[in-house]
């Protein structure tokens, strides 16, 4: 009798923005970075991935991924590349128990919903990566532990793989050609510091003019700045980083991540031709945090850029107050501030030109804090008749 029964298994996965930044890589069909990197998993309550991984021999359309209510390629040689590793992981485990059903043989139906935009520079490709590997390890039942799944998370997007904890991530770039070394592994647990905070200033929502795959490779092949980041500078701000989450030393984890975001835009300003992610809106939120911390008479905000215009601003908890209140004063207007932060009130006024040029480039922000990998779910985006379920 066939077996048409509709497998299915859910998660969700965070984003992660880094302290120390990946850019470059020295093997683009395995994703193989040119230096390590740290990053903060932020919590998803605010910022997360859902995605439900089903298979059943009544689908007759092969593999389908569909992405925020729209069909995805699954073609890419990215997706290929995690769902064949993930199918022989799965196969492993059928050749030693003949019980269980052939779920490898069957075609794969991911759904998958982001609460937050697509391709603007908040890493969600890193948590939709991390959601589908996630999903279909959950889905075949896999013992893979995180580190393990982040080895195959790191060929859809690597980030991904630092998506696959919470709290404090480090994904170490390894040596071997193969790529097998090249994992992520915990820092610290969220609650070894679970008082740190971001406020993203989402500067635009739109999609970025230079991808991040295509702009690495540009930087690579003619940054001469590039080489002396991957060779000294990185490799000393992973030291410098990972001492500093241990230490919970915040004022040495702020300069770390403000000179590593540096050290990465001047690469991307450095390359020919040159990359520009970074807008006035962005160069106004890097003020506004040098204002903050003269003010405060030491430092208690941190800014980070990916590849994007988005500032994310790492502060502590305690520190509320005199961070946010210098943003609400000037953003009061845009959506995203929660219950009770929008009448904080801070010692510090920023400059009525730095002010404008927040109030002109800010669409929304997102208030958010460290939090935990991914979580299984038993929220289905496929029904038990492996339709896709609208909400």
């Amino acid at each position: 009798m066939a077996d048409n029964k509709v497998y299915r298994a859910s998660t969700t996965a965070p984003v992660n923005i880094a302290v120390v930044k990946y850019w470059g890589k020295r093997d683009t069909k395995l994703n193989l970075p040119t230096n390590s990197s740290i990053s903060v998993t932020l919590s998803q309550a605010d910022l997360r991935t859902l995605t439900t991984a089903s298979c059943s021999a009544s689908y007759s359309d092969g593999d389908s991924l569909t992405l925020n209510g729209e069909p995805s390629e699954v073609s890419g040689a990215r997706t290929q590349a995690c769902f064949r590793e993930l199918r022989a992981r799965r196969t492993g485990l059928e050749a030693a128990n003949s019980s269980l059903p052939k779920l490898s043989a069957m075609p794969l139906r991911i759904v998958s919903e982001n609460n937050f935009p697509t391709a603007a520079g908040l890493a969600s490709s890193a948590a939709g990566f991390a959601a589908l590997v996630q999903a279909i390890a959950n889905l075949y039942e896999l013992p893979d532990s995180p580190s393990e799944l982040s080895l195959i998370a790191r060929q859809g997007s690597g980030s991904a793989c630092r998506s696959l904890f919470g709290g404090y991530v480090a994904w170490r770039m390894g040596d071997k050609e193969d790529g097998s070394d090249s994992i992520a592994d915990l820092v610290a647990p969220a609650s070894h510091w679970p008082n740190m905070r971001a406020l993203i200033l989402v500067a635009s929502s739109a999609k970025k003019g230079v991808s991040s795959t295509s702009g690495m490779q540009q930087t690579v092949a003619t940054s001469g700045l590039f080489q002396r980041r991957i060779t000294e500078i990185v490799p000393a701000n992973m030291n410098t980083m990972e001492d500093a989450i241990k230490a919970k030393d915040f004022a040495k984890f702020a300069e770390v991540t403000m000179r590593d975001s540096n050290s990465f835009h001047a690469c991307c300003a450095d390359t020919y031709p040159p990359i520009f992610y970074m807008n006035d809106t962005s160069r106004a939120a890097i003020r506004a945090v040098e204002s903050i911390n003269a003010k405060a008479g030491k430092t208690i905000a941190a800014y980070t850029f990916d590849a994007g215009p988005n500032c994310v601003i790492y502060y502590l908890e305690e520190n509320k107050p005199t961070v946010l209140g210098a943003f609400t004063q000037v953003l009061n207007g845009v959506s995203g501030w929660k219950e009770g932060s929008a009448g904080v009130t801070s010692s510090v006024r920023l400059e009525d030109g730095i002010a404008s040029a927040l109030r002109d480039g800010v669409g929304r922000v997102i208030m958010t804090g460290v939090g935990e990998g991914p979580q299984k779910t038993e929220e289905y985006l496929v029904g038990e008749d492996g339709k896709a379920v609208k909400f």
